[in-house]
């Protein structure tokens, strides 16, 4: 009897301790500092174009200082504004490679720091049921108790990212992986402005371990633009993902299927080859003068993440893309390729640091390659020529937690064939982030 009243008693203590870990945010008030040094060193070029990656090596950094400010209007309705100040000199002009070696590059815009506001949006939450579940406090979501099945929706000035192609192990440049390639699909061609933002709106409804997701954004009046483009009816990016949350040998995973839709003015590839070749020793950026109508550009794509032990977990991303029409808004691929490892430090009583490990793969589609072949100058690459071989970026990192909310970051990234050239390269890039949140 007493046994048994010591563990009613042991277990009501837990509970109710972890009831008082739950809170409920009103209003929120965070904010983040990242600042990402990068280095590297000469290779071997045997020509060099335009918008080649530079082959004598070299140094660049960005920094970024983000509010993030959000509040509850209603039930089920929050309201979030950030702004954002920057500053920055990508490498090489953030020219020269499909997956760019620092996630932060769009957010910066010269050595003199910009503040802007980054996004502006409403969710609002309907509950379809009585179980809830808890949300941590975490940037742009406020803790507190949400029904589990329940239909979300988001309006305003945000990024696709923020919604779609999301992974536990590979998403966020400031505190995960850094190049592009980890942080969403490559071949991912997501309509947002040049910093990666846009108008639009989302909707999720989420249902059991299942999750369907629609969404359509502005993108910019030009490829990979300042300037947005209001006209969401005409010109648009649309996305649809279905996620599904599964256990395999106990441990948690998800599976997501994403397909984007983008219809916008932009130029074909065979249009722009065609241009060169009736105007030799032209504008080698043909694509600025065949823009002549609107056109359509989709692609599907595989998103896996799963728990292999408590501190270690895997990812892999897979998509492909029409590839006819040049890049909206993102970057230069046609076929990405990502998978790799997220181990924490608890085995070296390190519990909050990470140890990161991932191999890249990116293609580009027959028509983008004769186009660069004969000497085509896209946004962001063009070595005046080229010998195709496939991208391959390997990156791996280590980040230390040096005391609370503050953490340095070690990063490495081997990149084989930049831009698609074989005749370039191998490229190796040094970074050291510094990142921490308040």
């Amino acid at each position: 009897m007493f046994q048994r009243s010591a563990l009613l008693l042991a277990l009501t203590a837990a509970m109710a301790v972890h009831a008082a870990e739950e809170v409920r945010e009103d209003w929120q008030l965070k904010g983040q500092a990242t600042y990402v040094s990068q280095k590297s060193k000469s290779f071997h070029a045997a020509y060099s174009g335009t918008n080649s990656l530079l082959s004598g090596g070299e140094s660049s950094y960005t920094f970024t200082s983000t509010a993030f400010l959000g509040a509850r209007l209603w039930k089920g309705g929050e309201v979030y504004l950030n702004v954002e100040a920057g500053q920055g000199d990508p490498m090489s002009g953030l020219t020269g490679l499909g997956g760019f070696t620092n996630g932060e590059a769009t957010r910066v815009s010269g050595n003199s720091i910009r503040a802007y506001r980054q996004r502006l949006f409403l969710r609002q939450t309907w509950g379809l049921g009585d179980e809830t579940e808890y949300q941590e406090s975490e940037f742009n979501q406020m803790a507190g108790r949400v029904a589990k099945d329940r239909v979300v929706l988001t309006v305003g000035n945000f990024s696709t990212l923020d919604i779609f192609d999301d992974n536990a192990y590979a998403k966020d440049p400031r505190t995960q992986f850094q190049n592009w390639s980890n942080m969403a699909h490559t071949a991912f061609d997501y309509a947002a402005d040049a910093r990666g933002f846009g108008w639009g709106f989302a909707a999720e409804w989420y249902q059991g371990d299942w999750v369907l997701r629609f969404g359509r954004m502005t993108g910019p009046t030009t490829p990979n633009g300042k300037d947005v483009d209001y006209h969401i009816v005409r010109h648009y990016g649309d996305q649809l993902e279905i996620e599904h949350a599964h256990r395999i040998a106990e441990r948690p995973g998800k599976v997501r299927l994403l397909a984007f839709r983008n219809r916008a003015r932009t130029a074909a590839y065979s249009d722009a080859s065609a241009w060169l070749d009736a105007n030799p020793g032209a504008d080698p950026q043909a694509i600025n003068n065949v823009r002549n109508g609107e056109r359509i550009k989709y692609g599907f794509g595989l998103n896996l993440e799963q728990e292999i032990a408590d501190d270690l977990g895997w990812f892999l991303r897979t998509m492909h893309a029409d590839g006819r029409t040049e890049t909206y808004a993102f970057t230069e691929a046609d076929g990405s390729f990502a998978t790799g490892l997220s181990l924490k430090g608890g085995r070296w009583n390190r519990p909050d640091d990470t140890f990161g490990i991932a191999w890249i793969r990116n293609t580009i589609s027959n028509e983008r390659r004769d186009y660069l072949a004969k000497g085509g100058i896209s946004f962001f690459i063009g070595d005046g020529k080229l010998g195709y071989s496939p991208e391959h970026i390997f990156e791996t990192y280590y980040s230390w937690k040096a005391m609370r909310s503050l953490w340095l970051t070690a990063d490495y990234q081997h990149i084989e064939n930049p831009a698609y050239n074989a005749d370039r390269g191998p490229a190796n890039v040094l970074s050291l982030r510094l990142h921490t949140e308040f």
